[in-house]
């Protein structure tokens, strides 16, 4: 009888075996992504529903080809000689609760490449079910500065540099009010490492926002980092400095005329040539203003570099440098121009006086008093 029984208790647990084997089962684990910071561990849990033994199962972990394991448990053994080699010292599957078919596998000292999904197998004979799990791998930087550039005639431009981001952050301009400032220009690139390195630019200009924020949000985490830059009214002088250029070109300008006629009126002292001279300034003052007015708006309406280009600044310095260039060229070439036409128009008028003429009232008064 003590025989029998022993016997029927061995039947009745084998077939308890046998039925827990064959049963039909599902893997579940978290629905939501799991935040990690890079260079932390991760956890990542997966159990089968209804929780049962699962020593006897072979347990796979994977990415995007189920023949490359991250981690790989099999008859109770775990393979690392099968599994990936960059995550062979970097992973573990922790097995306390495999009794009731969970288990966690944790990797250590995550990178940007562990970003992803994760695929958990749970396999008896030829049925399987798997789970999958997303890891966002999350990295915020605290790096961050303004470059400002030499102010020029078109305004100052702004840079704001940050790097060691993970994914890309969302990276904006604000004024002092919180408002959105369209940036100029926004660019990044990728290290070593897939960290993001971010730069945005921005011009400003004399009658805009004299105090700006550099604003980065990380996506996921919805961390922010800021700095702002507060830019005084005097690096905007460069224009008051322009216009003193040009004005002081413009009164060059009409001092020449001014002296012309005067020079004109004391040499014939007739009222109608002076006038005529004075007219043929005039003409000469307003073709050189239109000269260089025409050349200004050349050189200033005509955008060849867009603002957003590298070579902007450079661009715009070349352009400070040959306006001032240009209008001094314009005013000595016209200036050399008129002294030559007046000049040989001069000439021109004594060689047709009478010959007892003369150019001057007191070399005629002369001649009349010493007779021939």
């Amino acid at each position: 009888m003590g025989a029998t029984g022993v016997l029927l208790c061995v039947v009745l647990h084998f077939l308890q075996m046998v039925t827990q084997s064959s049963e039909k089962f599902t893997v579940t684990g978290l629905q939501r992504p799991v935040l990690a910071p890079l260079g932390g561990n991760v956890e990542l849990s997966c159990q089968l529903s209804p929780p049962q033994q699962a020593q006897h199962m072979e347990i796979r972990w994977f990415r995007n080809r189920y023949t490359e394991p991250v981690y790989l448990y099999r008859n109770g053994k775990d393979l690392h000689g099968e599994t990936i080699s960059k995550y062979v010292e970097r992973t573990e599957l922790l097995k306390d609760d495999i009794g009731k078919g969970k288990v966690t596998l944790r990797i250590f000292k995550l990178t940007a490449d562990d970003d992803g999904t994760y695929h958990c197998v749970f396999k008896v004979g030829e049925f399987y079910e798997e789970h999958i799990t997303e890891v966002k791998a999350t990295a915020t930087s605290s790096d961050m500065y303004i470059l400002m550039q030499p102010p020029n005639i078109k305004g100052v431009m702004l840079e704001c540099h940050s790097g060691g981001w993970f994914p890309q952050p969302h990276m904006e301009w604000r004024d002092n009010k919180g408002n959105i400032i369209p940036a100029t220009s926004k660019a990044h690139s990728q290290d070593e490492n897939k960290l993001f390195n971010m730069t945005m630019t921005l011009l400003i200009e004399a009658s805009s926002h004299r105090s700006v924020t550099c604003y980065l949000q990380n996506l996921l985490t919805h961390q922010e980092e800021s700095i702002s830059i507060v830019l005084s009214g005097e690096l905007f002088s460069w224009k008051i400095v322009w216009i003193m250029i040009l004005t002081t070109i413009g009164f060059m300008m009409i001092a020449f005329c001014m002296t012309y006629y005067v020079q004109q009126r004391l040499l014939y002292g007739s009222v109608s040539e002076g006038k005529c001279h004075w007219l043929k300034s005039i003409m000469v003052l307003m073709f050189s203003v239109i000269a260089v007015t025409g050349v200004m708006l050349i050189l200033h309406l005509k955008q060849r570099v867009p603002v957003s280009d590298q070579h902007f600044e450079l661009d715009t310095l070349w352009l400070e440098d040959i306006s001032v260039i240009l209008c001094v060229l314009i005013v000595f070439i016209i200036k050399l121009i008129s002294f030559i036409y007046f000049r040989l128009e001069g000439d021109h008028q004594g060689w047709n006086l009478p010959p007892y003429h003369s150019a001057t009232p007191t070399a005629d008064i002369f001649r009349l008093a010493v007779p021939e």
